[in-house]
């Protein structure tokens, strides 16, 4: 058992089971003043990082992969005995964080919850919320973010608080508010063309290949400069959000490559690794919605945001409306990086540090759960099924790592049900339209994650790609 806290002391514990989340968590985590120590963890489930994505993910912040400590879920409990955080942070996806809040939260002296995103999350969601009705309160990253999710919150009646943050990983964002964006191809060294990949937008096979032509018609005009396909997983690696069609992969199919021209350019390379070692060698940062997006901005190098496949919420790329970082296929094969338009950044996740409230709510929660024990906040939505319905949540996150009796009974049971209920309520939207509107309560659907594992050939495909 570890001593008492002082009252200046503060712990932090963070519980992240994804690579990207994991990022988002140690990075914020990062941003606690001295009187904060922390701890990570990383649960077990089917989407965790490998030790590689892991080592990317932790570069930079102040844990390092042998501070991590892999835990099971109900483990979790354990270890916040053990440790007794103030806070723990639960950097996790909406589904899970609705499993692990029961079980960090349990007893008569649980600790703050708080939870958040990694990237961005506009338009917001009412199933945001809902997935996060026990956390005490939710970190966000723009003013517009925390304007939709206090709508959606008091609409939902979810007694949470909102907390506004600048994205940890932005580095000297209040440089990129003061100046303009370089040339495209300012700045020594500064020469790669870097298209930031997105698991899943365009999800369409044939989108995925017209962007790949594009990127390829850059690297024919600028055969001495590097045009960069940057991927978050390798083969075999998980990833927070299902990616149908991997851009190695397509690139060594025979079928894309006579699509773009038979041999592909030789400066045209697929790579991972951190995205802020990308943007130290890049002239541009394409992509069609990525938080990428951001940190070029915040690193100075111009932005391009595809808008060849629309603008629309599934898209992900909403909040880039007014921006002035759109283009389209020439801008692409031009290389033609943007500087965003001033009064889109205030809103827009360049609010500048001045103006976060985060860490005040933080310390604010804390000294009242200091004052007297906080208890965990009753959950209201989604109770139908009960027992059964919480163990299958459970099964649907952890899989194989949820070893209970009633996560197989539950799968054996829900599975069929919802595929039912899923086309009863197709069946239902097409007979009745526009006119089918659930209520507030009734909007979110609780989809299963989709994991991301490319198959063993992957690697030596991408390699021979690259050769080509």
């Amino acid at each position: 058992m570890r001593p008492e806290p002082d009252a200046a002391g503060r712990r932090l514990l963070v519980v992240a089971d994804t690579d990207s989340y994991a990022k988002w968590g140690a990075a914020l985590a990062t941003r606690l003043p001295e009187a904060w120590s922390a701890e990570f963890a990383l649960v077990r489930n089917p989407a965790a990082p490998s030790a590689r994505q892991l080592r990317v993910a932790l570069a930079g912040t102040r844990f390092t992969p042998d501070d991590v400590r892999h835990v099971e879920l109900d483990e979790l409990r354990a270890l916040v005995d053990e440790g007794r955080p103030d806070a723990v942070l639960l950097a996790l996806r909406g589904p899970l964080v609705r499993v692990a809040a029961p079980v960090v939260g349990a007893g008569p002296d649980r600790p703050v919850l708080v939870s958040g995103f990694p990237g961005l999350t506009i338009p917001a969601e009412p199933k945001a919320i809902v997935y996060r009705e026990q956390v005490d309160l939710i970190v966000l990253h723009s003013r517009r973010e925390v304007r939709e999710f206090r709508a959606n919150a008091d609409t939902l009646e979810v007694p949470v608080a909102l907390g506004l943050a600048t994205l940890p990983f932005l580095g000297d964002a209040e440089r990129s508010r003061r100046t303009d964006a370089p040339a495209s191809d300012g700045g020594a060294g500064r020469t790669d063309l870097v298209f930031a990949a997105q698991a899943k937008v365009p999800a369409e096979r044939d989108d995925r290949v017209r962007m790949l032509r594009w990127l390829a018609d850059a690297a024919r005009r600028r055969p001495h400069r590097r045009v960069v396909v940057k991927v978050r997983a390798r083969a075999g690696e998980a990833q927070t959000h299902a990616e149908a069609y991997d851009y190695g992969d397509l690139l060594a199919d025979v079928d894309v490559r006579s699509r773009l021209g038979g041999s592909l350019p030789p400066n045209l390379v697929v790579e991972d690794g951190p995205m802020a070692e990308h943007l130290a060698r890049a002239s541009t940062l394409v992509t069609v919605s990525s938080t990428a997006v951001l940190e070029a901005i915040a690193a100075g190098v111009p932005a391009l945001v595809v808008d060849e496949f629309g603008v629309a919420p599934k898209l992900i790329n909403t909040v880039f409306e007014g921006s002035g970082l759109f283009g389209g296929a020439a801008a692409v094969a031009a290389g033609e990086g943007r500087a965003p338009h001033p009064e889109w950044l205030d809103d827009n996740y360049f609010h500048g540090t001045g103006a976060d409230d985060w860490l005040d709510q933080l310390e604010h929660l804390v000294a009242r759960r200091r004052a007297r024990s906080l208890v965990l906040n009753a959950r209201r939505f989604n109770l139908t099924g009960g027992a059964l319905r919480r163990a299958f949540e459970r099964k649907r996150m952890l899989g194989h790592h949820d070893r209970s009796l009633a996560g197989g009974m539950a799968m054996a049971v829900a599975i069929p049900a919802r595929w039912v209920l899923r086309r009863a309520r197709r069946v239902r939207r097409w007979l009745l339209g526009d006119r089918a509107q659930l209520e507030p309560q009734q909007r979110p659907q609780f989809d299963g994650p989709q994991l991301a594992v490319s198959d063993p050939g992957h690697a030596e495909r991408r390699s021979t790609a690259l050769r080509a």
